[in-house]
């Protein structure tokens, strides 16, 4: 399965972005309401600057207490964002995600987001393969 097949199956909401110089208050506020683990940090909404996602906020609240919610996003997110495309293939991405240890993953095409896929999207596309792979196997074993 491709990422493009993965974004399909998707509810088409968008990619939820959120600015630079917002306090992170402001994103954890914005994750909360919208029930989603990441937002993508863009200035237009279109190029991803960064991510930050839940497990970035919970570090730095562990590490140094509430007063990092003040901080602006860019002092927190992730810059070095793991992007993919359109027509990569899902276990590509699936294996990105697994070895970068993160769950969220910008589509990006010419430089601009087209999409976020997150490892739960991944692996729902997965499980519909294998279960359509073993009825089409038992199909051919009992004859049909």
């Amino acid at each position: 399965m491709l990422v493009h097949q993965i974004l399909k199956s998707k509810s088409d909401d968008g990619v939820v972005t959120i600015g630079p110089d917002i306090p992170v208050s402001a994103a954890a506020e914005l994750m909360s309401s919208r029930r989603i683990g990441a937002v993508i940090v863009s200035e237009d909404g279109k190029v991803p600057l960064g991510i930050l996602s839940e497990r970035d906020i919970v570090r730095e609240l562990g590490r140094r207490g509430p007063g990092c919610l003040t901080d602006r996003i860019d002092a927190m997110m992730t810059k070095d964002l793991v992007i993919c495309v359109r027509d990569e293939a899902a276990t590509d991405v699936l294996t990105k995600m697994t070895e970068g240890r993160f769950r969220h993953m910008p589509v990006v095409e010419g430089g601009e987001m087209v999409g976020l896929i997150s490892i739960g999207d991944v692996v729902k596309a997965r499980l519909s393969e294998l279960s359509m792979e073993k009825e089409a196997l038992q199909g051919m074993i009992m004859g049909h």
